[in-house]
């Protein structure tokens, strides 16, 4: 049997779609409104069907990129934003558009993956990102692992001091983190402005 890029979330997507709430949508809309631009250009890492959270942002006027490795969530998103762009591919290998962003997302998706994927995912990230840009992503503030209950596999947070580490490796500083009202903590970093010209 061949690899699964999507981690075991293509065979889950079905489940998934009719199990995600809403919870964590009004604190990304508000850190997005509160530090990005006006129609900013945010790239959602793990978007799956991109409800609830790139339709929010869509609805705020942001110009919002979906990247997922399930095909069946990517379609799903899709159908929802036929004008939004989209890539079907692992967060750790993507090619990000070859842009750059104002921000990055990725909420529910690192903590599911092995320790070297989020350290990729991170180090990815940071190249996509302009100086100055944001990145929001969903992990324990604990070390700590359990079995996500849709696809059965491990999942696993590095926990604090290993994030703001990985994050600092990658040119990212860890401004502070936050909390969703379903108690999920969010990390969120921010990449160096450029030097001004001298």
């Amino acid at each position: 049997m061949g690899i699964d890029p999507s981690e075991g979330w293509d065979e889950a997507a079905g489940r998934f779609m009719s199990a995600r709430s809403g919870i964590g949508t009004s604190l990304v809309r508000s850190w997005a409104q509160d530090h990005l631009p006006r129609r900013g250009c945010i790239v959602d890492v793990g978007c799956g069907s991109g409800v609830p959270i790139a339709q929010a942002l869509i609805e705020d006027g942001f110009q919002v990129f979906g990247i997922d490795a399930s095909p069946t969530l990517i379609a799903a998103f899709r159908s929802r934003f036929p004008t939004a762009p989209s890539a079907c591919e692992p967060a750790q290998d993507s090619a990000f558009f070859h842009r750059t962003f104002d921000a990055a997302l990725a909420v529910g998706l690192l903590f599911l993956l092995a320790e070297k994927d989020q350290r990729a995912v991170i180090r990815r990230v940071a190249k996509a990102l302009g100086p100055g840009g944001r990145f929001l992503f969903s992990a324990p503030r604990e070390i700590c692992q359990w079995r996500d209950s849709l696809t059965g596999r491990r999942s696993r947070s590095l926990g604090v001091q290993e994030y703001k580490r990985a994050l600092q490796a990658s040119g990212l500083h860890l401004a502070g983190c936050r909390r969703d009202e379903g108690e999920n903590n969010y990390y969120d970093a921010v990449k160096a402005a450029a030097e001004p010209l001298r």
